[in-house]
């Protein structure tokens, strides 16, 4: 079965730097865990010019930093200043610590990007980052960015899942990637899609608990991220952000998310008045 997520009210604005937290367990009607195997959390982050995240440290979190538009400029005690945007990708595997800092400059644009936050196997592994050049993406096609250590994929994470993103133009199928044991979660970061003549939106996510065929359609031009996540994997859920001890409790969930989405209206409607 195919279960839709609404674009998440989960959001923290802290002037100039605002986060929405999308938690993939969340979508299930019976939560069990805010994440769902090795995916924690998805996290949309927006940054806008000129705004520094000082340094700070992330343990037991192996963290994706896919940059569509855009520029992150990152800074840390091992590597030094990186830079991430649509041509280029960063896995922090922050392991028992690693200390970063985030920013962009008065002239770069604002930013939106995705922080993918996935579980380790175990916790307390080395600290290691990669950094480099993806290649571009081809029209209409899904192309493969991380996958577990020692496959494929160009970057790895340290958990049996695998990420994909895909850019598709209006009226274009494609069928989600697949993997024998392989559960499908996905993510609309921009655009329209159809999938099981459900409509998605923008920031709108979908899981399906199952290994089978999925297709999808655009309804406009779209950019879609999917994941392939062995449900079962161990897990490490130790992470300073993935697995904070702040995250409610899974049977707190829906009641929380309907709390939030009011609250949200009520302030819409406020600003328009």
């Amino acid at each position: 079965m195919l279960y839709r997520g609404a674009k998440s009210p989960v959001v923290r604005d802290m002037g100039g730097f605002k986060i929405r937290l999308n938690m993939p367990g969340w979508l299930l009607p019976r939560p069990r865990d805010h994440g769902y195997g090795p995916l924690a959390m998805v996290v949309e982050s927006m940054l806008a010019p000129g705004r520094l995240i000082a340094m700070h440290e992330h343990r037991n979190d192996e963290i994706l930093s896919w940059v569509p538009h855009g520029v992150m400029r990152h800074d840390d005690r091992a590597g030094g200043r990186l830079v991430t945007d649509g041509a280029h990708l960063m896995v922090m595997n922050a392991g028992r610590s690693f200390w970063h800092s985030e920013e962009t400059l008065p002239n770069d644009p604002p930013l939106r990007m995705l922080q993918i936050l996935v579980r380790p196997h175990t916790a307390d592994l080395p600290a290691h980052i990669q950094h480099g050049p993806i290649a571009a993406a081809p029209d209409n096609r899904w192309r493969h960015l991380v996958g577990e250590e020692g496959g494929a994929a160009p970057f790895f994470v340290r958990n049996a899942i695998d990420i994909f993103d895909i850019r598709l133009e209006a009226g274009v199928s494609a069928t989600f990637p697949q993997g024998p044991g392989r559960h499908l979660y996905f993510y609309v970061f921009s655009g329209a899609i159809e999938v099981a003549d459900v409509g998605f939106a923008e920031a709108d996510q979908g899981l399906f608990p199952s290994d089978g065929p999925l297709a999808l359609r655009a309804s406009g031009s779209s950019v879609v991220v999917a994941f392939l996540i062995e449900p079962d994997a161990p897990c490490a859920r130790q992470g300073t952000v993935g697995d904070h001890r702040k995250i409610p409790a899974p049977f707190f969930a829906r009641p929380l998310l309907q709390l939030l989405r009011w609250r949200n209206r009520l302030v819409g409607r406020s600003r328009t008045n």
